[in-house]
């Protein structure tokens, strides 16, 4: 898309933003729609007769054989007038064959609406759960094992060994396991990134230092999260090899630290619904369930 098209469909997210108080793309549609991302990603815009822009979708079609996935917006003026149902229409036609997911986040009345009457079922349920900050000790000193510690992400050093990391930690996640160079390097180049709110747990090693695990944090401005600013626990991995060693709490405990000593009251982060171990875990710990996103799935009609 053109740089003034782009920008046109930014103002769109944010006055949904505005109107329905949750991001109507998730940040990766965000950030493929202004940079760009891998082969098979397609922006629909839908617009008046007279060049108005009213809708805006992302598609994605991986080029091996898989699920298309797709987000959509209407712009608030704009809806109960046809348009997210001409923009899904479109987005199943170029689905093809493909079963086709689409995520609607905040699970608002429309969007329900629209995929139940069009055949689609809750496929996948991502919770936003969120806990205050008040009483986070801002000095943990958690205990390690011998030999490791906790310092912050080093731009230009620490890539590599991040990546890597992260990809044996979510091996198994239908997206954070496949991030590449460029993905990292998009994110480190937006205004919200802070090396010192990246924390590594390395261990000490003959053959030189071993990057265990990391706890990435990242803080939302006022008014994209809530009336104020609000932190977020983005990416906490360990490596396979680490499980047992409270690593996991102690990189919890480092990130919260740092986002009350930066001044916040609430933290967020992301769940799958069906993890349940994950849920009771975060429940546990003062965690309380705040917004839902919902994938919903249609498959095509047999030929």
């Amino acid at each position: 898309m053109t740089p003034p098209a782009v920008a046109e469909v930014l103002d769109l997210l944010g006055a949904a933003l505005a109107a329905d108080g949750v991001r109507p793309v998730s940040e990766e549609s965000e950030l493929r729609l202004q940079h760009g991302g891998p082969p098979g990603g397609s922006d629909l815009t839908a617009r008046t007769p007279d060049g108005a822009l009213v809708g805006y979708a992302r598609l994605e079609l991986p080029e091996e054989p898989a699920e298309a996935e797709a987000e959509l917006v209407v712009a608030p003026g704009a809806r109960r007038r046809g348009v997210g149902k001409a923009l899904l229409a479109r987005l199943e036609e170029l689905a093809g064959d493909r079963p086709l997911r689409v995520w609607a986040h905040g699970e608002l009345p429309g969007s329900t609406e629209l995929a139940t009457a069009r055949g689609y079922r809750r496929a996948r349920v991502l919770l936003q759960m969120r806990r205050p900050l008040s009483g986070v000790d801002t000095d943990p000193r958690p205990s390690l094992p011998p030999g490791l510690s906790i310092a912050t992400f080093r731009p230009g050093v620490d890539e590599a060994a991040w990546l890597a990391v992260n990809a044996r930690a979510f091996a198994h996640h239908p997206e954070q396991g496949r991030w590449t160079p460029e993905d990292l390097a998009i994110r480190q180049a937006e205004p919200w990134f802070d090396p010192a709110g990246f924390f590594l747990a390395w261990r000490a090693e003959p053959a030189g230092p071993r990057l265990l695990g990391f706890h990435w944090t990242k803080v939302h401005p006022a008014g994209e999260a809530g009336d104020e600013p609000v932190g977020e626990i983005y990416v906490l991995g360990v490596d396979p090899d680490a499980q047992g060693m409270r690593l996991g709490r102690a990189l919890t405990d480092t990130g919260l630290a740092h986002l009350r000593r930066a001044g916040l009251s609430t933290v967020l982060l992301y769940v799958d619904a069906d993890n349940t171990a994950a849920v009771a875990l975060y429940e546990r710990s003062g965690f309380t369930r705040h917004a839902v996103d919902v994938s919903w799935e249609r498959s095509p009609a047999p030929r």
